[in-house]
């Protein structure tokens, strides 16, 4: 499995094949997936949050931004999204509340974008109402996988 990470400053992702410009226009085409999501990314590390963003932003969504539980809370009380992208260690609450509460407010699709991979908690980010798990550092197509996966139920 290729692992990539995303590195905000050169705006472009890293991978065993070199780093892949996400200015290019062939690329963002490529991993279009279809439909614009409204997409709320919350992760309190200020460089993952903007690289994610900036991936996401290219892939055509509308991306919105937290860096913390209480932010990300505030924002889907205000806002429609059809996806929370959400770091599980938070500085002021976890990723698990944030999102059991998010769907207690909405209908919306969960990911969990986090350092924990192990099945123990695979299984009580789908008790809090994650639908997918995915571990860092982010794998560019896994990621892409997940938003097309998301247009496709959105859809049904």
């Amino acid at each position: 499995m290729r692992k990539f990470h995303l590195d905000a400053a050169e705006n472009r992702v890293i991978g065993f094949a070199g780093a892949v410009s996400m200015s290019d226009e062939r690329t963002r085409a490529s991993y279009n997936s279809g439909k614009r999501l409204r997409i709320l990314v919350v992760e309190d590390h200020s460089d993952t949050l903007q690289a994610l963003s900036r991936l996401l932003s290219h892939f055509g969504h509308e991306i919105s931004v937290a860096d913390g539980a209480e932010k990300a809370l505030k924002i889907i009380d205000s806002k429609e999204f059809d996806a929370v992208l959400c770091d599980i260690a938070l500085p002021d609450g976890s990723g698990y509340e944030v999102i059991t509460q998010a769907k207690r407010r909405r209908s919306l699709k969960a990911v969990a974008l986090t350092g924990f991979g192990a099945t123990e908690d695979i299984e009580r980010g789908k008790k809090a109402g994650f639908d997918f798990h995915l571990t860092k550092p982010v794998d560019f197509h896994e990621l892409r996988a997940r938003c097309v996966v998301i247009t496709r139920e959105l859809r049904e």
